[in-house]
């Protein structure tokens, strides 16, 4: 796992808004040695509850297919990868984490997925980007083929983008609904 963060960096970060006097800057571990083995987990199809507990209450899932408001929904989106695939899982990955504020950072993981479908081995290219906040994802985007989620925002034409992220919204809400609401398989 290769994390971008240099002791170096930051500690030129903490020259500028501070001097040695006025604060004693230590960096401690990365966020990201605390998320990446949920996401794995959530990828590879074994997530337990727990795993859930990264998010903060109102953290937002998206990829091009789904858009999920909440940890409970945001568990209907990943419990439902058992459903779909007899296998899920992250094959290769490298970790770049950025501090945005001292309690806020951006973790980006460049990764392979691969899944199994009917027998058929599919392998992706993705950029999962997270969002977090006092050590809690607040956001996380899958960006399948490295290539920004569309909406609004990305899109020339606003009125498709708007139509797009209603798509994932229903498509979020379907699988919530057949996923039991976000409750736990366990349970």
């Amino acid at each position: 796992m290769e994390n971008n963060i240099s002791t170096k960096d930051k500690e030129d970060e903490t020259k500028e808004c501070c001097s040695k006097e006025s604060c004693e800057y230590k960096p401690g571990k990365p966020v990201s040695d605390d998320i990446i083995p949920q996401i794995l987990n959530l990828y590879g199809s074994c997530a337990t509850p727990r795993d859930f507990e990264i998010y903060a209450s109102n953290a937002s899932f998206e990829d091009p297919l789904m858009c999920a408001h909440g940890v409970k929904q945001i568990k209907s989106a990943f419990y439902s990868l058992s459903k779909i695939f007899s296998e899920s899982r992250i094959v290769e990955y490298s970790v770049k984490e950025k501090a945005m504020s001292p309690k806020k950072q951006e973790i980006l993981i460049d990764n392979k997925q691969n899944y199994k479908f009917l027998g058929r081995s599919i392998d992706m290219i993705s950029l999962i980007k997270l969002y977090v906040e006092d050590g809690k994802v607040v956001r996380h985007e899958d960006w399948w083929d490295k290539k920004p989620l569309r909406n609004r925002e990305t899109i020339n034409f606003p009125l498709a983008g708007r139509f797009m992220e209603t798509l994932r919204r229903g498509s979020m809400l379907a699988t919530h609904a057949m996923m039991g609401f976000g409750k736990d398989p366990t349970k």
